[in-house]
């Protein structure tokens, strides 16, 4: 897959709708939010004097990912920011599997599923992810986050506190560092030999 012309970042988090809403109408960014919320602008908003993008009205039988991929593709705005996340399962799936709390095989589907939509191009990894209030989250959870993986790519995964304007600012002070493995075949299949007390956490 060609690399896109934005730079594209994840908000992860209870809060993330609600932040990546915020974000829309600030200049050089393309805000996505699931088709699940309320996609058009709010009755008496006016345009923001910067000229920011505004969210684009729901179409109905459209799903988050596609949306996601029409808005990466088409954008010519520094960032795309969403929070349709292509690992989203398969977090879940790596914190249930030391839990003990999902089902025999569960992170085994996850990480078959998530292979098969990045080599169909059906979803991309992203640039970035902003994990919300991170200290508030499971033990097993951050260890996902800022263990595994930032521990595959540190700088692309960072925390930021679920308010918009702490975002905004985190967004405009990312770093470059190194991409995800590519392909990632390796290291997803790996995941269940990735044990969270020795996933050094880098957040």
């Amino acid at each position: 897959m060609a690399r896109p012309n934005s730079t594209v970042v994840v908000i992860a988090g209870d809060e993330s709708a609600r932040v990546v809403a915020g974000l829309d109408g600030l200049a050089n960014v393309r805000a996505v939010q699931r088709p699940g919320g309320d996609m058009t602008r709010p009755a008496g908003r006016e345009p923001h004097p910067t000229g920011g993008h505004r969210h684009s009205p729901r179409t109905p039988g459209d799903d988050a990912a596609q949306r996601v991929r029409a808005a990466v593709a088409q954008s010519h705005a520094a960032y795309v920011v969403h929070d349709v996340d292509p690992l989203g399962e398969v977090g879940a799936a790596w914190a249930g599997f030391f839990d003990r709390t999902a089902p025999a095989g569960t992170l085994e589907v996850a990480v078959e599923a998530a292979l098969r939509s990045l080599r169909t191009e059906a979803a991309a990894l992203p640039d970035y992810y902003v994990v919300l209030d991170p200290d508030a989250l499971p033990e097993t959870r951050r260890h996902w986050w800022f263990g595994v993986l930032a521990g595959v790519s540190p700088n692309r995964v960072v925390p930021a506190a679920a308010d918009v304007a702490t975002v905004r600012d985190t967004i405009g002070a990312l770093r470059s560092g190194r991409w995800w493995p590519d392909p990632p075949d390796e290291w997803l299949h790996g995941l269940g030999r990735v044990v969270p007390d020795r996933a050094v956490l880098l957040g």
